[in-house]
């Protein structure tokens, strides 16, 4: 049974009882200009779809035609609340620093280690039970509570043990900074710890380099700790939305991910010259093995 078909790639007629065989026999017949044409026309339509588009390397694009405007974004981020493996850098401070120096790490002195290392290895991590070890205080359990609430918990036990309120005790609790860790397509992977209290996840990422050409930045995955395990959340970098998405803003211990386009594994390029080299060295090869079967 012979059917009607496209007439610039393929015979008028194609032979269903011997599709397998009768294609190449035609195909070898051909005139060595129809047959460039031809893969031409293969070259450009692969190089249309291999090369990666610029949408998808563009951050936080708007919906809208590119115009000065107000965007609302809601900044007021919900407080985070003490996880396990969390650092805690806290001060404990008063008119007479003396009375308070047992409270202290021994390093707590220079006030420029809360720029430095020290801001860090000084502080105290929360352990596997959510609690901490505070000099002369003791154990204090944290896990769940937010900053400003572990504040309020040690003056409380200061002033009711230690203190009396003519000491003007003053404790400031904070994050020693978030420790995060980024893989995948991005320029400088690794476990990273920044000293500073609120870091966004286009901080996070420009800080390692970048995403790569080839990372999708459309799927962005976050695999974020809570006090029942881990969940995986994902955002969209393109869209200027993700600056109200609750998963903006890293967290400590988050872990994230950055997977590539399917470009990579193609092994096409990034740009349509790129593609079209690639495609082009191809057919150049396919061409030639035509070309001398087609003499035999």
């Amino acid at each position: 049974m012979k059917i009607p078909t496209n007439k610039l790639l393929f015979p008028a007629l194609w032979d269903i009882s011997q599709r397998s065989y009768s294609f190449f026999p035609v195909f070898f017949r051909l005139s060595h200009a129809t047959i460039v044409l031809r893969l031409s026309i293969l070259v450009f339509l692969t190089t249309l779809s291999s090369c990666i588009s610029t949408k998808k390397l563009t951050y936080l694009q708007e919906s809208q035609s590119a115009q000065d405007r107000l965007i609302q974004v809601n900044l007021q981020q919900p407080p985070y609340h003490v996880q396990i493996n969390d650092v805690l850098s806290i001060r404990v401070k008063a008119l007479d620093q003396e009375l308070v120096a047992l409270f202290n790490p021994q390093t707590a002195g220079a006030e420029g280690n809360s720029l430095g290392e020290g801001y860090y290895y000084d502080g105290f991590a929360v352990d596997r039970h959510g609690a901490i070890r505070l000099p002369t205080l003791g154990e204090i359990h944290v896990l769940g509570y937010t900053t400003e609430e572990i504040r309020e918990l040690i003056e409380k036990k200061l002033l009711d043990d230690y203190f009396t309120e003519e000491a003007n005790i003053f404790v400031t609790v904070k994050l020693a900074g978030i420790k995060y860790t980024i893989g995948g397509e991005i320029g400088g992977p690794g476990v990273k710890v920044d000293l500073v209290e609120q870091l966004s996840l286009l901080d996070a990422i420009v800080n390692s380099g970048d995403i790569t050409e080839y990372g999708d930045r459309t799927d962005v995955l976050i695999i974020r700790q809570y006090p029942g395990g881990k969940k995986i959340h994902h955002i969209d970098l393109t869209k200027i939305e993700a600056l109200n998405s609750p998963y903006y803003y890293v967290q400590p211990n988050d872990v994230i991910l950055v997977n590539p386009l399917p470009q990579k594994s193609l092994g096409f390029g990034t740009t349509g010259l790129q593609s079209l080299t690639t495609v082009v060295s191809i057919l150049t090869l396919a061409t030639t093995t035509i070309l001398l079967f087609s003499r035999l």
